[in-house]
């Protein structure tokens, strides 16, 4: 699968090294320094460029910036119309903090609303990146006794929702369907939750989680 990858931090970095050790034809773009892009490139066999050449054929792009750099990568992205897009960003302020959208709307609603007819789909934002590479290391391990950790993952595309489902277990994650793009309202702010046991509480930032229903 080729996939542009939108921002090239902490996010958007590890998942694109991920995805091409995987096996995905991935370009990076979106970084303050172009050396970087190249770096991160040259380090698992990818390509790097301009937003506009990460999206050009890109059969599912990752979104991964900065609440406040939404509007410049998306002006560089174009409409994105039919293209799927995972989003993992949080409608943060500028000092990570605290939610600048909430309860009556959400991040991914308002993302929505500035690309309507791109194929949005949020996942990624309530796992803290820290968690990616130990969990793909793990991946393929019996999970017998030691299930894969999830990823909350929400949208009103089925067919959208499918192609992040796979490229979730691609990461060592299991997809958890939490419905609809509105109830993200609900979930970002779930999100300041895992902010706080990975980077407040003491154990280190590799968190996971998972819900389980319990039988009988």
């Amino acid at each position: 699968m080729k996939i542009g990858i939108l921002g090239s931090g902490l996010m958007g970095g590890k998942l694109g090294r991920i995805w091409a050790e995987a096996g995905h034809d991935v370009t990076f773009s979106y970084a303050r320094d172009r050396a970087k892009l190249d770096r991160l490139a040259g380090e698992v066999g990818a390509s790097s460029g301009s937003v506009a050449e990460a999206v050009a054929g890109a059969d599912a792009v990752l979104l991964a910036v900065h609440w406040s750099r939404r509007a410049d990568v998306l002006e560089q992205a174009g409409d994105l119309a039919g293209k799927v897009v995972l989003n993992c960003s949080l409608p943060l302020n500028d000092s990570n903090t605290a939610l600048v959208v909430g309860t009556t709307s959400s991040g991914a609603e308002e993302l929505a609303k500035l690309r309507p007819h791109a194929r949005w789909v949020s996942c990624f934002n309530t796992n803290p990146s820290e968690s990616f590479y130990p969990v793909f290391a793990r991946k393929g391990q019996n999970q017998e006794h030691a299930p894969a950790p999830q990823v909350m993952t929400y949208g009103d595309d089925k067919g959208a929702k499918e192609i992040a489902f796979d490229l979730i277990r691609d990461v060592g994650f299991e997809p958890l369907d939490c419905g609809g793009l509105h109830n993200a309202r609900f979930i970002e702010p779930f999100a300041m939750a895992t902010v706080e046991l990975a980077y407040v509480q003491p154990g280190g930032p590799a968190l996971t989680y998972r819900f389980d229903k319990l039988r009988g």
